[in-house]
């Protein structure tokens, strides 16, 4: 096969017209690319911020609910032992009179610990709650 001086010419001064042309686009490019590249960057940086916050709050909520749990385990744990205790006077009362009296001090002093337990029941509810809607700071 044989070429036409003219078509080779024209096919060099093409290539070497290409050749520049991508050699002009490619800074811009890559400037395009790199900018592009921060900007994914900082979505990412964003993203993973977001799901650490989110992170740190479930923990503080589970630390709050843990708690609370070993709260009401600890009340209800003395609250069985002194309603036994209660139990154990009242079958050994000697007359109704002394039976009478027991109940009626472990009806108070339950009344005052259930009392006492709520309250704090509620603080560590009410602690719970502010700590999960703070503000999550890095």
């Amino acid at each position: 096969m044989q070429y036409n001086p003219l078509e080779i010419y024209c096919a060099v001064h093409h290539i070497d017209y290409m050749i520049n042309q991508t050699a002009r686009a490619v800074p811009r490019k890559r400037y395009e690319m790199t900018e592009h590249s921060k900007i994914a960057d900082e979505f990412q940086k964003v993203g993973k911020d977001g799901f650490d916050a989110v992170v740190r709050s479930y923990g503080d909520a589970n630390k709050g609910f843990q708690a609370i749990i070993a709260e009401v385990t600890n009340y209800s744990k003395k609250a069985f032992e002194d309603g036994t205790r209660a139990f154990e006077q009242f079958a050994g009362a000697k007359s109704v009179e002394q039976a009478v009296e027991i109940q009626s001090q472990f009806a108070k002093k339950a009344f005052e610990a259930h009392m006492a337990q709520m309250t704090k029941l509620g603080e560590m509810y009410a602690s719970l709650a502010q700590n999960a809607f703070k503000p999550q700071t890095r």
